[in-house]
């Protein structure tokens, strides 16, 4: 897993129209947030900070347990980073999720479960509103939200927090009868 140092870089590049982030040694990361959906300073070349690198090490133990490649991993966490740090505050898309019951109170870098008409998928949560969370896809294949629209890897969508299920992860334990 990519270890964050003083020398990474925040800016935007206007030929790929895309916030990227310098991890130097000519390592070039490409955030997936659409430029329509940064704010003002994402367009600012800035330092990774230390709060950025605290922010990145809870997203990375958060997504531990899943079911990504350590590539994978890597890119979830450094796109989860640039989303807390830029991305605009959005108006909640909920009605594509089916409501869970009591659904839950997500904290950061939490992993729940949000399902539509088509399937279930995980999501990280990037931050929690209050009654709403901005989530990210954290699943390799894309999830269907109706027969026209769906979300792809590292994708963000606000949903309200009715709509969530915690994401528990299925341990197996082995046991050694003894005796």
């Amino acid at each position: 897993m990519l270890k964050p140092n003083n020398s990474w870089t925040w800016y935007y590049d206007s030929k790929h129209d895309s916030l990227m982030l310098d991890l130097g040694d000519d390592m070039i990361f490409r955030v997936s947030i659409p430029p329509k959906h940064l704010i003002t300073s994402a367009y600012d070349r800035t330092d990774f900070t230390v709060d950025d690198a605290s922010v990145f090490q809870t997203f990375v133990e958060s997504i531990a347990g899943l079911d990504l490649s350590e590539p994978r991993k890597a890119e979830l966490a450094l796109n989860a980073v640039a989303a807390s740090r830029f991305h605009k505050p959005m108006m909640p898309k909920s009605w594509f999720f089916h409501t869970q019951g009591e659904g839950c109170e997500p904290q950061e870098a939490d992993i729940v479960t949000l399902e539509t008409d088509a399937g279930m998928a995980k999501f990280l949560v990037i931050e929690n509103s209050g009654c709403a969370s901005l989530c990210m896809l954290a699943e390799t294949s894309s999830l269907a939200l109706t027969s026209t629209k769906s979300m792809a890897f590292c994708d963000t969508i606000k949903v309200m927090n009715d709509r969530m299920q915690a994401y528990v992860v299925e341990s197996s334990v082995n046991l050694a009868l003894v005796g």
